[in-house]
């Protein structure tokens, strides 16, 4: 009987290939996750480690346009002097310094590096270039400086001069010119002084090939509409949240100044991606179950490696 029973026993049967199929089917995809995750992870730190090597070089170069902007301030700026005495010797070291580089302009994009503006002729004759060579010197010399935009009619750009705050007013300077302007009573003039037209024609009526033209009418810090389709939609997020953000000196230091902004961009850039990193070493911990190395111990790894190679 028991050996009858021990035969008779059903046995569990294979299972048939179409099922296994199936089943292998449904726990394909569970891997396309993983493999999708540690491909945002790998592109996170690869943004994460060119930003940093990004903020790396805009630093180095910040901190060496510094220092060559400050070797001109030295020996341009006498450091006692006021604030018009110190307006007055940049406007005469433009006017009559040394002997510069005359090459031609070689692109119709403005040049933001003070390397080039301090010590190219041609460019210290095109108002742009000119002040943006003024604004990083004043800088330097420890004004508070910024520049103006004189737009047309159809709100383009038509002069730039620059504005440096003294004795509390913020006085109007056209370095093109290396002119400060200044009323009858030989007081120097804001932009609102100079919108009068009668205080315009006055002031400007001494200057040797002045456009009339170059009025104060209507004038801007920053025009948002070089910045393309954004330009006005960041324009107005700002102006809601930051009135009075155009104003800024820092803001004109930023836009005169090709290593500061190079600089301030990577670092927003190295703060994004290290969150984005962040999130993603957390979710996947928490979410997937993938353990994520750090960063700084993948470094260590690759300098052990190196180590060994080499020993």
């Amino acid at each position: 009987m028991s050996s009858r029973a021990s035969t008779s026993a059903p046995q569990p049967k294979a299972a048939a290939p179409e099922h296994v199929a199936s089943l292998s089917s449904l726990a394909a995809p569970a891997a396309h996750p993983h493999r999708f995750f540690r491909s945002l992870l790998f592109a996170a730190d690869v943004l994460l480690v060119l930003s940093f090597l990004l903020a790396a070089y805009g630093a180095t170069w910040e901190y060496a346009t510094r220092r060559y902007l400050k070797g001109f301030s030295d020996a341009v700026i006498p450091e006692s002097a006021s604030g018009e005495e110190k307006i007055e010797a940049i406007l005469q070291w433009m006017a009559h310094g040394p002997a510069r580089w005359d090459a031609r302009i070689k692109t119709l994009l403005p040049d933001r590096d003070p390397t080039d503006t301090l010590n190219n002729a041609a460019l210290l004759s095109v108002c742009g270039s000119a002040t943006n060579a003024f604004v990083n010197l004043a800088d330097t010399g420890g004004l508070s400086s910024r520049r103006l935009l004189l737009l047309d009619s159809r709100d383009l750009t038509k002069h730039v001069v620059a504005e440096v705050l003294v004795s509390g007013r913020w006085i109007v300077v056209d370095p093109a010119y290396r002119v400060m302007w200044r009323g009858a009573d030989g007081r120097p003039l804001t932009r609102q002084e100079l919108a009068d037209p009668v205080v315009f024609a006055a002031a400007t009526r001494a200057a040797q090939n002045y456009l009339p033209a170059y009025s104060f009418e209507h004038s801007v810090h920053v025009r948002m509409a070089r910045f393309w389709g954004l330009g006005k939609i960041l324009g107005n997020a700002l102006d809601r949240r930051f009135p009075s953000w155009q104003e800024s000196a820092v803001v004109s230091l930023v836009l005169e100044r090709e290593s500061l902004a190079t600089l301030i961009a990577a670092g927003f850039l190295l703060v994004l991606f290290a969150v984005w990193r962040a999130v993603l070493r957390w979710y996947g911990g928490k979410r997937l179950g993938v353990q994520v190395v750090r960063i700084r111990d993948r470094f260590r790894q690759a300098w052990r490696v190196s180590e060994d190679a080499v020993g």
